[in-house]
């Protein structure tokens, strides 16, 4: 571990999110009530604000501590494991009234609870003296009354940890073709100088794309209650192709990721046409396994330690070709922000996103938890696509790589920016493309300003930030602050619409707090060219 992960490490741990401590930006927002869509359906405000005044007090401690204690659990794996459920059914259209639900024999809107009613008590005698002044003050012996302090419950909590022990499973997948081995010689690239520093105006939360709450209303219409990243691309002309990360249905409670019980899926596709990014991202349709139910794309064998779940990290197009760029991770660390994966591949679908395949060649292994393109983003330019990662978790730093479009799957085609030179099979080698740390990448080619643009969650700054270039392997501007920490609390994420201009840059990020992923909208100065 190098010196500047290491001191990302020390610090102030928030959820989901490593961040070291620096002045916040601005005070708190006054408190509002929670935003409401054209339904009247309450959703999340990912901002951060000062509490309800007229909220009453709640007790000092929570009711109850729990203490995980591991607890090892023999897990047999079955290898090969099941193959993946490619059921798909083609959708309906959604109801013309946005509010009407689609399939109300599936997931309805919860009808309001009408209060209860109390019994009438009975007055009390005339001569009970203090009956009315003491009547549930001292019942529970710890109460929750005004001035008393609560002495909290603390529970152990058996924490799981699973072993894995591979047992013979089903039929083994079918092989596929291995490519040829194809290595193209080392050739020096130019560095151009860095183009004019941008400035950014203003930042704006444009609206919340998923969850309750949401225009899309993705919970009622999808089972998607809660999500996160949305990774966009242009998947054909006029669509755009939205992909989330561990998404959870009916029975998830929010707050962060949930788990088996809540119909989990490790990833889902949804697609958007609407072009005025200003009214939000609207999503059109999803890839359904059945009546309003998105299905899982790229399977998983959801096995803390062995694969917990696959989660995609970028999305392009080559031709009618669909690719998703991926990582298989094995757990998650006690560490937030930090996670360990097995490896880092490509998945592509020829069906428009409906059905993928893993590519059985396509992989960057993660040998001893140091690979340097575990977590990658993939860009098409010119006669190249080209790859920048970063190793597992948020605290490493960005590589870059190019291959020829027609190679895309062969790994041995590969070249890696390694100190000026386009150099063959030298992954780990490749030069640093900024100085410090990111955390998930989304990087594109801006053809209105004839700039790249990369934004990413720099965990020590304690906020995504913005950096552009003339030529992906740089030179790179300094890091420009797009959202911070200290204004949406659990922000991380930062991907780019590939509709954005020169000047509108709209982006979405992920609340952890309410487990949901939101437009944002920065608007630029005018690039010069």
């Amino acid at each position: 571990m190098g010196l500047l992960a290491k001191s990302a490490l020390f610090g102030v741990l928030l959820t989901g999110v490593l961040a070291v401590p620096t002045p916040a930006w601005a005070a708190p927002l006054p408190w509002q009530p929670p935003p409401k869509n054209s339904c009247g359906e309450t959703g999340f405000d990912p901002r951060a604000r000062k509490p309800d005044p007229n909220a009453k007090p709640g007790p000092l401690l929570p009711p109850t501590i729990e203490i995980p204690i591991p607890v090892p659990k023999i897990t047999p794996v079955p290898i090969p494991g099941p193959p993946p459920n490619n059921t798909r059914i083609t959708p309906a259209p959604l109801p013309s009234d946005p509010c009407r639900n689609p399939c109300p024999d599936v997931r309805d809107t919860p009808k309001p609870t009408p209060p209860a009613t109390k019994p009438e008590q009975p007055a009390p005698p005339a001569d009970s003296g203090s009956a009315s002044g003491s009547g549930t003050g001292s019942g529970t012996g710890s109460g929750t009354g005004s001035g008393q302090f609560n002495l909290p419950n603390i529970r152990i909590k058996p924490d799981i940890e699973p072993i894995p022990i591979p047992v013979p499973g089903g039929p083994a997948p079918s092989p596929q073709q291995p490519p040829p081995t194809i290595v193209h010689p080392a050739q020096p690239g130019p560095v151009a100088a860095p183009p004019a520093p941008r400035t950014v105006s203003s930042v704006d939360l444009v609206d919340q794309v998923t969850g309750h709450g949401s225009a899309n209303r993705t919970d009622m219409r999808w089972q998607v209650d809660g999500t996160d990243l949305g990774i966009m691309w242009e998947s054909a002309p006029g669509q755009v192709a939205v992909v989330f990360g561990d998404s959870f249905g009916k029975g998830w409670h929010g707050g962060g990721a949930g788990g088996d019980d809540q119909d989990w899926r490790s990833n889902v596709l949804a697609y958007s046409s609407n072009h005025d990014l200003s009214q939000g991202l609207k999503i059109d349709t999803m890839v359904q396994d059945s009546r309003c139910h998105a299905a899982e794309l790229l399977d998983s064998r959801k096995i803390v330690n062995f694969e917990t779940t696959v989660i995609p990290t970028s999305g392009f197009a080559l031709g009618k070709r669909q690719y998703l760029s991926y990582m298989s991770v094995n757990h998650w660390s006690k560490i937030p922000g930090m996670w360990w994966t097995n490896d880092g591949g490509l998945a592509y679908s020829d069906d428009d996103g409906r059905t993928w395949v893993k590519d059985q060649y396509a992989k960057w292994n993660n040998m001893f938890g140091v690979d340097r393109f575990q977590v990658a983003t993939m860009v098409p330019h010119g006669d190249y696509v080209y790859m920048f990662g970063t190793p597992n978790g948020r605290i490493g730093v960005i590589g870059l790589a190019r291959v020829p479009k027609a190679q895309v799957l062969n790994k041995s085609a590969y070249q890696y920016w390694v100190n000026g030179t386009w150099a063959p099979a030298q992954e780990n080698l490749a030069t640093p493309l900024v100085p410090g740390i990111a955390g998930e990448l989304s990087v594109r080619y801006d053809d209105s300003s004839d700039q790249w643009q990369m934004v990413y969650l720099d965990s020590l700054r304690r906020a995504i930030v913005l950096r552009t270039a003339k030529e992906p392997q740089g030179t790179w501007t300094d890091g420009v602050p797009l959202v911070n920490t200290d204004d949406y609390p659990t922000a991380y994420g930062g991907f780019i619409h590939p509709w954005s201009t020169g000047k509108d840059l709209y982006f979405t990020i992920s609340a952890w707090n309410s487990y949901n992923v939101y437009l944002m909208h920065a608007t630029l100065n005018q690039p010069t060219r």
